[in-house]
């Protein structure tokens, strides 16, 4: 039987990626409820869901989130709230032994990093039972990545990494209006460059041990800061930057590693209607080749977080995904916080959090 799970949240991402993406795999996934903290709000969700998910049922308040708790029945619940109201609410569910995945960021600070995985680990410590906790960061499931990390070592040893995000949120964007985002420390810059983060720990597949960043407020309907540009040093080595401009009018997404033996670019765009990320190739011959992989990586985290939770409820003691681990959305929170510090100090040298 399907592992039967609730969805916390009701917001546009769930309407717009989880419930759709999870109607992709309904063979593997029973969606039983919908939850949000206001009744209106619950229905909405639970009336998009319906057309996938025909018995969902829809609960709301504190009431409704007892009753998930309390179902023995929900195997997983995904979080998908205001990002500060998030790890409570993960660590409320894994207490009550519901395995989690929650969107990112994996939490708002390295001090609630610290708090949270305390509170975690006491919770079934060392002990196969311990419910899973997940962090939705579907860039780490996205193919191109995938496809980029088997690529690297053709390049030889690394020489400079550049990301280049110039973003498009601006008032046509439906997370303009955003509270949560906007109460954020970091603003949009936290919530959105946790993803090119991930993208480029995952590409180098080596942690950054330091930054020295700039950061400004120029777009005052921005939280700040809305624009960051960062040196960095890769731990074997190599340097590289990554610079971060929240609302442009000319959007371009795009990751660059230079090797010895060539260099690998990995671009974000569409081909044929269809949105993704081409990944080029340059040889030491001067030759390329390029392929183009379509978005498919929430459809991919949440087919890992699924399977996991099966596995789990079958007593199988086995080690969860661990792209999806806390641990990884954490070293991604603590990167842009490095950052963010180091603007706030003029540039001066921050040295990485270690999780």
């Amino acid at each position: 039987m399907a592992p039967r799970i609730a969805i916390l949240g009701a917001g546009i991402f769930v309407k717009t990626q989880y419930i759709p993406r999870l109607a992709e795999i309904s063979d593997l996934v029973y969606l039983k409820f919908i939850w949000s903290r206001s009744e209106e709000s619950a229905k909405s969700a639970a009336e998009v869901a319906r057309k996938h998910f025909a018995d969902v049922e829809c609960v709301w308040g504190d009431n409704g989130l007892e009753q998930i708790i309390k179902d023995d029945s929900i195997l997983g619940v995904a979080v998908v709230l205001a990002g500060q109201a998030q790890v409570d609410t993960s660590l409320k569910l894994l207490k009550a032994g519901k395995h989690v995945i929650q969107e990112k960021p994996a939490a708002a600070n390295i001090s609630e990093i610290e708090n949270a995985l305390s509170r975690y680990n006491s919770i079934c410590p060392d002990s196969p039972g311990q419910p899973i906790w997940a962090v939705a960061e579907n860039y780490r499931f996205e193919p191109a990545f995938v496809e980029c990390k088997k690529l690297i070592a053709e390049i030889g040893d690394m020489m400079s990494v550049q990301v280049i995000v110039e973003g498009s949120m601006n008032s046509s964007n439906p997370y303009f209006s955003s509270s949560w985002r906007r109460n954020f420390t970091g603003g949009f810059i936290l919530d959105m460059g946790v993803h090119f983060i991930a993208g480029l720990r995952m590409l180098t597949g080596c942690e950054v041990v330091s930054v020295s960043a700039i950061t400004s407020h120029v777009d005052k309907t921005l939280p700040p800061p809305d624009n960051i540009s960062s040196n960095f040093q890769l731990e074997n080595g190599c340097s590289g930057v990554f610079v971060m401009v929240v609302s442009s009018r000319s959007p371009k997404i795009f990751w660059r590693v230079v090797g010895m033996k060539g260099t690998l670019q990995v671009e974000r765009g569409n081909q044929d209607g269809r949105h993704g990320y081409l990944v080029t190739q340059y040889g030491a011959d001067g030759q390329s080749k390029s392929m183009f992989y379509p978005f498919s990586g929430v459809t991919e985290e949440l087919k890992a977080f699924i399977h996991d939770i099966s596995e789990a409820k079958k007593g199988i003691n086995r080690v969860p995904e661990p792209r999806s681990s806390f641990l990884e959305g954490a070293r991604d929170v603590a990167l842009l916080e490095a950052m963010l510090e180091s603007g706030s100090k003029q540039g001066a040298l921050v040295h990485v959090k270690k999780f």
